[in-house]
């Protein structure tokens, strides 16, 4: 039976390695294919994620033939035979598995410095677009400035979702805050640099796009941003991934990749309806 398992261990490792090598589910049509790529950092994520698939996937596989090993080379062990030990012991195995694990994911994070840092450590540019998210219980909103370019005053006590004042604006005592624009859709032109400066009115919230492959965690307390570009024209959806109550499952807004043109259009529009 030992000789038995370990054969069955080896062919179900095999078999888990199919789909990730082919991208499908055993011929089902199902496809795990990455969806589009609309940003310019996402193909350094991409990369980084094919690589530490590879990695991981070899690792499994290798465990998997070592435990098989193992199994059918001392499955049939005699009753009276001489029990041998690992050379140091089994302290010895904990420090090489420390060692092994702890090599492997400096490597996974030093191979992920670029990718990381084109999001997260360089600063956006002077002329990007600059847009404030909010994230609270169950819906996205976003505020651009206006025609002066600044961003009136938050106001937490002047919130009233009821009366649309998502953001607690006062327009009647700031007067940077009079033509700000307030949106339940994401609009952003395409080929521009768009820095999102986020935070939660209530719980913990995440900002998802998959085709932007951007996911960044609201941290109620925490001003965070973000900075990307957008590549190709279109509608996509942005959606919570974080557990934050109730409603959580139906959590989500719209990002609309637009020409400049329309993008002016957009604003103009909005301009007029606030």
């Amino acid at each position: 039976m030992g000789k038995l398992f370990a054969v069955i261990v080896v062919v179900i490792a095999l078999l888990s390695a199919i789909p990730i090598i082919t991208h499908s589910w055993f011929g089902t049509g199902i496809s795990f294919a990455l969806p589009q790529d609309i940003s310019t950092h996402g193909h350094a994520i991409d990369e980084q994620l094919g690589e530490t698939m590879l990695e991981a996937g070899l690792s499994f596989l290798a465990a998997q033939f070592i435990l098989a090993f193992f199994v059918w080379k001392f499955s049939n062990r005699k009753a009276n035979a001489e029990i041998k030990t690992f050379p140091g012991g089994a302290r010895g195995l904990v420090i090489a598995a420390l060692v092994l694990v702890g090599t492997e994911m400096l490597a996974l994070g030093i191979l992920g410095q670029k990718a990381w840092a084109a999001v997260y450590f360089t600063p956006a540019k002077p002329d990007a677009v600059q847009i404030q998210a909010q994230a609270g219980q169950f819906a996205f909103y976003f505020r651009y400035a206006g025609a002066d370019g600044k961003f009136g005053a938050l106001h937490p006590d002047k919130i009233d979702e009821g009366n649309s004042k998502f953001f607690g604006l006062d327009p009647a005592n700031d007067v940077e805050s009079r033509d700000d624009i307030v949106s339940g859709e994401l609009a952003i032109p395409v080929n521009r640099e768009v820095h999102l400066m986020m935070h939660a009115k209530d719980v913990g919230h995440s900002f998802y796009v998959r085709e932007l492959r951007i996911q960044q965690d609201f941290v109620p307390g925490l001003d965070l941003a973000v900075h990307f570009t957008a590549t190709k024209v279109g509608k996509y959806e942005i959606v919570c991934t974080q557990l934050c109550g109730l409603g959580h499952y139906n959590m989500k807004a719209y990002l609309s990749v637009l020409s400049p043109e329309d993008f002016d259009a957009w604003m103009k529009q909005k301009a007029s309806e606030q």
